[in-house]
């Protein structure tokens, strides 16, 4: 259980992080910093615990999550000017986040109701969905809109710890498994550009012109 607990607030300060530096990059004041500080670090286990019908969730149950937000995003405050790679200290943080959390998620996932299916799902909930609200609460492509692999990594580490749950490897290396799998898999994307193949259709018409297109007559 301690394992699980290092993990968890790894993975709340570590989004954190990459919410305060995404405030940093938009030059908001501190309540900005501090703002996108929780919505990041606390956002996937919110999700997380509703789907899991586990309420209050996590962060009413035990405030120290609240205070380890305002205290990553106040430390972002002071220093994030001091460095001048943020974007890349934010996406391999968040890479980190997405590792932990993946286990997590489907850890919690897995003691709430037994189902490895739900187990997957959760982890990649919680390990995905603060860095989409940061993003969409930044104005900032999606990481559901990138081309390199992110989703894919938060199911494989949540799936990779599941399995090798289920044949009984101790918490602590199905952890680790899970831990390796995801962010191997996200830091290849991140530093090769691995992606998944992308669908190739023929080209749309127009919106309008597909309106205005005339249903085929049926055969009588």
């Amino acid at each position: 259980m301690f394992l699980l607990m290092a993990l968890d607030y790894a993975g709340v300060g570590l989004f954190a992080a990459t919410g305060a530096l995404t405030a940093s990059r938009k030059q908001l004041d501190l309540i900005g910093f501090l703002f996108f500080a929780a919505v990041t670090g606390l956002g996937g286990g919110t999700l997380r615990d509703i789907v899991l019908g586990r309420v209050p969730v996590f962060w009413v149950i035990d405030p120290t999550y609240i205070l380890i937000c305002v205290a990553t995003g106040a430390f972002v405050y002071l220093t994030a000017h001091r460095v001048e790679w943020r974007y890349r200290l934010l996406i391999w943080l968040d890479a980190v986040g997405l590792a932990a959390y993946s286990v997590l998620g489907a850890a919690k996932g897995l003691a709430a109701t037994g189902s490895p299916t739900i187990a997957i799902v959760t982890g990649a909930l919680t390990a995905a969905f603060g860095g989409i609200l940061r993003d969409l609460l930044a104005n900032e492509p999606s990481v559901l809109l990138r081309p390199e692999i992110y989703i894919t990594a938060a199911l494989a580490g949540a799936g990779g710890f599941t399995a090798a749950h289920a044949i009984g490897l101790p918490l602590y290396a199905s952890s680790g498994l899970g831990v390796v799998i995801a962010f191997g898999l996200r830091g290849g994307a991140l530093y090769y550009g691995w992606s998944m193949p992308r669908y190739k259709p023929r080209a749309g018409r127009p919106q309008e012109e597909a309106i205005r297109a005339k249903k085929p007559k049926r055969k009588r």
